[in-house]
């Protein structure tokens, strides 16, 4: 089976290196990098710490030219929002009929209505996808959505810290339980990934975005780790109201959530001082990918008619301060 990485920093190096040491000579392993993460994985490889374990693979085939790697059966997209534009045409480049894209993102994806239903079917964010470029290059009908339960990261190019978790939800956009699907799950999990098959994979995606798109951001805004976070009734009490909005939402939009944000609060609290994605994103000088993650949800409000004051309020506050520091300042 021929497989393509699409972005080889925490979850992308964390994917390959699972693949790549579990699975050996069933799969061909390509990944599609440039600049330091391309010549680490030439000089050293992909390198993985994994509690005790260090591992490092090779991988068949390295290049930043997507016609060099060829046609995929399966490519792992594991980028950030910001870089998901331009890396979309390379994307295409490796796609034939049957070739599927797992999309190992965080924060709503450019293909969330479809296949969703209700109202807003068939939507399109501008938040998500300006201008409907990504979603004319890769259609929805060859895509698997895919929650990851993980944490990890990059501590420098072609080296993945695997902190804790091996969970993922996939499924398809369009709901059931597809034969490609199916079959990407028996695969995973041979390759060690505790894996389930979501029958509307979207309610996934919103469930988790319920919880990291206000942990995120608040760690960039405040530079602190998720306990210090939650330990502040203040700051805690914003994210509540944003929860309570998004939670509105999500119930519009046939993906309600049963639990109620003290509960997530827990859940998120009980991990420890752990830092998001999005700190770790600051720290390093990376853009920042707030726009999937709380544009979405106040795009989506918007469509539906709905106030979210919390949510914007946020929105501004980390696009501010993205801007000032010149990390997506186009967003």
């Amino acid at each position: 089976m021929k497989i393509c990485i699409v972005g080889a920093g925490a979850i992308g190096g964390w994917f390959g290196a699972f693949l790549a040491s579990r699975l050996g000579e069933d799969l061909v392993l390509s990944v599609l990098a440039r600049g330091a993460t391309l010549a680490a994985l030439r000089a050293q490889g992909l390198r993985m710490e994994t509690g005790a374990e260090r591992l490092t693979v090779r991988p068949q085939r390295l290049s930043a030219d997507p016609a060099e790697l060829g046609q995929q059966d399966l490519i792992i997209l594991a980028v950030k929002g910001p870089s998901l534009a331009a890396v979309a045409p390379a994307v295409k480049a490796m796609m034939g009929p049957e070739t599927r894209v797992l999309v190992a993102m965080n924060g709503v994806p450019w293909w969330f209505f479809e296949g969703l239903g209700g109202e807003l079917e068939g939507t399109h964010l501008d938040s998500v996808d300006p201008g409907g470029a990504v979603a004319a290059l890769i259609p929805a009908e060859q895509v698997i959505g895919c929650v990851v339960h993980a944490s990890c990261a990059t501590p420098e190019p072609g080296l993945v810290r695997h902190v804790m978790g091996m969970g993922l939800i996939i499924g398809a956009p369009a709901g059931g339980r597809p034969e490609p699907v199916v079959r990407l799950a028996e695969l995973l999990g041979r390759a060690g990934f505790k894996v389930g098959v979501s029958e509307r994979i979207q309610r996934d995606i919103w469930y988790k975005l319920w919880g990291n798109m206000t942990t995120n951001p608040m760690s960039a805004l405040t530079g602190a780790t998720c306990d210090r976070i939650l330990d502040d009734e203040l700051v805690r009490g914003l994210m509540t109201r944003i929860m309570l909005e998004a939670a509105e939402i999500g119930a519009r939009m046939g993906c309600a959530i049963d639990q109620t944000p003290e509960q997530r609060h827990a859940i998120t609290r009980s991990l420890g001082a752990f830092k998001t994605s999005m700190l770790q994103d600051l720290e390093a000088g990376r853009p920042l990918e707030y726009g999937a993650l709380i544009g979405a949800a106040r795009e989506i409000g918007q469509k539906l008619g709905m106030e979210t004051p919390f949510t914007d309020a946020l929105l501004g506050l980390v696009r501010l301060m993205a801007q000032s520091r010149g990390l997506n300042p186009a967003a």
